[in-house]
C-alpha cells in the first residue's frame, strides 16, 4: 500500500460542505494496520472495491472518493505494544461526499453502514451533516414548543401513559381505559406499539371510540389530552393511515418508527395535510445499538435521527426499569433530543419502561422539565386504580417543581395517590425501590 493524499486528509483541509463526515469505534487484532484498514473502509463505501478496477478514474476519485479524517488509537500506543495485547481499539472518521446519496436515509445509510456492517467489531457512533444537507431535512413540526402549546402546559414535565394490556383491547374498551387515564390527569396516551389496525381493534373505529371518551374526560379535568393512535402499517398505506385517523379525529399518531424506517417517518412528519404531533416508539431500537462492537449507537438510533426525520416527541428506554441501558448512554439520548441543533426543533424525550411516581425527582434532576414521563403499570397498575395512577404522577410532578421532595410530598394528607405509589414502589435510589427487574 501507498500513501495516497487524496483518501487521507484532515478535517481541516476538507471542503466540509461537501461531506457527510461518520464516526466509528473500530477493533482489530494487533497485526492489522490502522490505516490500511481505514481506507478500506472509504473506498468500499464509495467509488471502488479490494482491487483497482478500469473506470475508477482519477476524476471519479476526486468528485466520489471517501476521505479518511481521523485515526485515533485508544490507549494512543505510539512507542511500542504490550506483549500481551491481542486487540487494538480505533476512533476512526470517514468524510463521505453527500452528492453521492443525497438527502435521504436510506442511502445515507448504504453509504455510512453498508457492507462494512460485517466487517466484524465496529459500531456507527455519529454523523455530522454540512449545513446545505441538514437544511434539507425540516426536522419536527411541532417539537417541544408546539407539543406544549397544544396541551397548554408550559411549566412542568408531561406525563404519558400507554394503554395495557398491549393487545386484545376493542375500541370501546380501549376507550374505556383512555377515559379513565386522562381523568386522572396524564397528557398524552399512548396505543401500544403491538396495536396498530388489527381485526379486533380497527384504527378508525378506536379513533371513533377514544376522541369522545378523551374529550369527556378533558372537560370534566379542564386540560386537553392528546392520544397518539399507532398507524404503523406497510409503506402503502401509511399516509392513508394518517389522513384517515385524523379525519376521524384524531390529535397525534404514532409510529414504530426503525420497523417503517426513517425515509417513511419524514415522509409522514413533512407532509403538510398531517397536521399533528407524531410520537416515535421504540420498538427494534435495542437489536441495532445494544451491541458494543457493532451496530449503531443509541444517540443516533433513539434520538439524532429520528429528531431529523421530523418526529416531535420519542419513547427512550431508561436504566430503571426492564430494559437494560447504561445510565450514560440514556443522558446522552435525552440531551440529543433537546440540544439546540440548526432549525431542527428539539424532539421531547419520552424515557419510559418501568417508570414509576418514585423515578420523578430523578428525571427531573437529569433533564429538567423538558420531559415526558412515560408510565405504563405505573398509571393502569396502581394500587388504587388508573385515576389514582395519574393523579400520583401530578402530585409528585407538582411537589417536585416546587422543590419539594417526594418523601415529603407523600406525607401531605392531600397526596393520598402518591403515597400509595410510593408505599407500593418506592423512590428511586433509596432501598425499598421495587426492583422491576427481580420481579419478573
Amino acid at each position: 500500500m501507498y500513501i495516497d493524499p487524496l483518501f487521507m486528509q484532515f478535517t481541516d483541509g476538507l471542503e466540509k460542505d461537501k461531506y457527510v463526515i461518520a464516526t466509528y469505534y473500530v477493533a482489530n487484532e494487533k497485526t492489522v494496520e490502522a490505516v490500511k484498514y481505514a481506507a478500506a473502509l472509504a473506498v468500499e463505501q464509495t467509488t471502488g472495491t479490494w482491487t483497482p478496477v478500469p473506470d475508477e478514474t482519477e476524476e471519479v476519485r476526486e468528485k466520489h472518493l471517501g476521505r479518511v479524517v481521523g485515526i485515533y488509537e485508544v490507549p494512543a500506543y505510539s512507542y511500542e505494544y504490550p506483549e500481551d495485547l491481542k486487540e487494538r481499539q480505533f476512533v476512526m472518521r470517514v468524510a463521505f461526499p453527500a452528492k453521492n446519496f443525497g438527502a435521504q436515509f436510506a442511502m445515507m445509510f448504504t453509504t455510512i453502514i453498508g457492507n462494512i456492517s460485517s466487517m466484524g467489531k465496529l459500531k456507527l457512533l455519529d454523523v455530522e451533516f454540512p449545513d446545505w444537507y441538514l437544511k434539507e431535512f425540516k426536522g419536527p413540526k411541532f417539537g417541544v414548543e408546539g407539543i406544549r402549546k397544544l396541551l397548554n402546559a408550559y411549566d412542568r414535565p408531561l406525563l404519558n401513559n400507554m394503554i395495557k394490556p398491549c393487545v386484545g383491547l376493542n375500541p370501546e374498551q380501549t376507550a374505556a381505559l383512555a377515559y379513565k387515564v386522562a381523568l386522572g390527569g396524564v397528557d398524552i396516551i399512548k396505543d401500544d406499539e403491538l396495536t396498530a389496525n388489527p381485526p379486533h381493534c380497527p384504527l378508525i373505529e378506536r379513533v371513533k371510540a377514544v376522541m369522545p371518551a378523551i374529550k369527556a374526560a378533558d372537560e370534566e379535568k379542564g386540560e386537553t389530552t392528546l392520544y397518539t393512535f399507532n398507524i404503523t402499517d406497510r409503506t402503502d398505506r401509511l399516509r392513508e393511515n394518517a389522513l384517515r385517523a385524523i379525519e376521524a379525529g384524531a390529535n397525534a399518531l404514532m409510529v414504530n418508527s426503525w420497523p417503517i424506517g426513517l425515509d417513511a417517518c419524514r415522509m409522514l412528519a413533512e407532509d403538510p395535510d398531517i397536521n399533528v404531533p407524531i410520537l416515535s416508539h421504540c420498538d427494534m431500537q435495542g437489536g441495532l445499538y445494544e451491541s458494543p462492537w457493532s451496530g449503531i449507537s443509541a444517540n443516533l438510533v433513539c434520538a439524532k435521527l429520528p429528531r431529523l426525520a421530523g418526529l416531535d416527541m420519542a419513547i427512550v428506554l431508561s436504566p430503571y426499569g426492564k430494559f437494560p441501558i447504561t445510565m450514560d448512554a440514556f443522558i446522552q439520548v435525552g440531551y440529543a433530543c433537546l440540544t439546540p441543533w440548526q432549525h431542527v426543533k428539539p424532539m421531547m424525550p419520552m424515557p419510559g419502561g418501568g417508570t414509576t411516581q418514585g423515578h420523578i425527582e430523578e428525571l427531573v434532576h437529569k433533564f429538567g422539565k423538558d420531559i415526558i414521563i412515560a408510565a405504563g403499570g405505573g398509571v393502569i397498575g396502581h394500587p388504587m386504580g388508573p385515576v389514582a395512577g395519574g393523579k400520583g404522577f401530578r402530585q409528585g410532578i407538582d411537589a417536585v417543581m416546587k422543590g419539594i421532595s417526594l418523601k415529603e410530598a407523600a406525607q401531605d394528607p392531600q397526596n393520598v395517590e402518591l403515597k400509595a405509589a410510593i408505599d407500593a414502589w418506592g423512590i428511586y435510589g433509596e432501598k425499598n425501590i421495587f426492583d422491576l427487574k427481580k420481579s419478573k
